[in-house]
């Protein structure tokens, strides 16, 4: 039987969702039925030391997102894959023009935002007028799919939801060896919240939000880099925040959501966010910001986490301490996770997808 050939295209395999996803799907793909590779923009990022070894990664070396499109366009020429498997927004945006020109590949694009919210530049939004060229689009969750439809006009036929997955064994495996963090303080309660420093997120209302909890002993301490990064840290100082810490970008983030005693996602707009699944996943209560991006596809009230609009400053502070007096069933937690993104289920639909397309 020949096998399905299928070239993932993304920037790099730095630790981000779509990067967790690609990683996960070139690893579990079975051999016997998929052959599996992966170009990118530039060969670096955390997730190439869990790629497995017969997995082929192509180079391209062109750093800049705009100038890999001919690079691309040759790679799939002289490879001729059965599928192109795009999973990332400016690149899918920009291949959609010339999908045509390769009429015995099918092309599948992999969005990774409500994309109304996140894609402002003109000359980007400009070539979404042609994403009806794709054979199929995943979206993660019906904000992304409804956003699509309403604000870009792309046919509902076209469009697939699946959710991203959680690889629970990867990461029980980072749990296995996990000690509570020497920032966490037994006599405080600990928060955890986990991002790009970027206006997305949110850490700036975040931060609003505990000048309301200064009196109170609790820590709240921010995983992750990004541009905004001093602006948030001269905010807290603006702010005299001395119960945050910012702990920069983390190789093993499991460590730090493990011990937390609550989890906040505080983010404007996602996709689907995976660190909130892995939340869950790790048995910490999460309270997330209303926003768009499938938060309610996730979060079960009273099981796994609450949700509660974060522009209210005051008000989302006392629902952190009301969440903090109560105590949550670590089990459920996890069995709200997996029965519905468990990584074997969501796996399934891709290949499905895969062979249908």
């Amino acid at each position: 039987m020949k096998k399905i050939a299928i070239l993932f295209i993304l920037p790099d395999l730095e630790t981000g969702g779509a990067e967790r996803i690609v990683t996960t799907l070139a690893n579990h793909l079975p051999r016997e039925e998929f052959e599996v590779k992966i170009l990118l923009l530039r060969k670096e990022g955390g997730f190439l030391d869990i790629l497995k070894d017969d997995v082929e990664i192509i180079d391209i070396q062109t750093p800049r997102i705009r100038h890999s499109l001919i690079p691309i366009l040759n790679q799939i020429r002289k490879r001729k894959p059965d599928i192109v498997f795009s999973g990332f927004g400016e690149v899918n945006a920009y291949l959609s023009l010339f999908i045509k020109f390769f009429p015995k590949s099918k092309f599948i694009a992999r969005e990774t935002n409500v994309v109304s919210k996140h894609v402002i530049r003109k000359e980007i939004r400009f070539f979404y007028k042609f994403y009806n060229n794709y054979h199929r689009i995943i979206c993660q969750s019906e904000d992304m799919q409804n956003d699509l439809v309403k604000n870009f006009n792309i046919k509902k036929e076209k469009i697939i939801k699946i959710n991203n997955p959680v690889n629970f064994e990867f990461i029980n495996e980072k749990l296995a060896t996990s000690e509570n963090p020497e920032s966490f303080k037994d006599d405080f309660k600990n928060i955890v919240a986990i991002g790009n420093l970027s206006s997305r997120k949110g850490f700036d209302n975040l931060l609003k939000v505990f000048s309301h909890l200064k009196n109170e002993k609790i820590l709240l301490h921010i995983l992750g880099d990004g541009r905004d990064k001093e602006l948030l840290r001269q905010m807290k100082n603006d702010l005299a925040l001395e119960n945050v810490i910012f702990h920069g970008q983390q190789k093993n983030p499991y460590q730090f959501l493990k011990f937390a005693d609550l989890f906040v996602l505080s983010s404007r707009y996602e996709g689907f966010p995976n660190v909130l699944l892995e939340a869950g996943a790790c048995g910490t209560y999460s309270l997330a910001n209303n926003c768009p991006g499938g938060i309610s596809e996730i979060i079960q009230p009273n099981i796994n986490g609450e949700i509660s609009a974060i522009e209210n400053h005051q008000e989302f502070a006392a629902k952190i301490l009301e969440l903090l007096a109560q105590t949550h069933n670590e089990n459920l937690m996890k069995q709200s996770i997996s029965g519905r993104f468990a990584k074997e289920l969501i796996l399934k639909e891709y290949e499905n997808l895969f062979r249908k397309v």
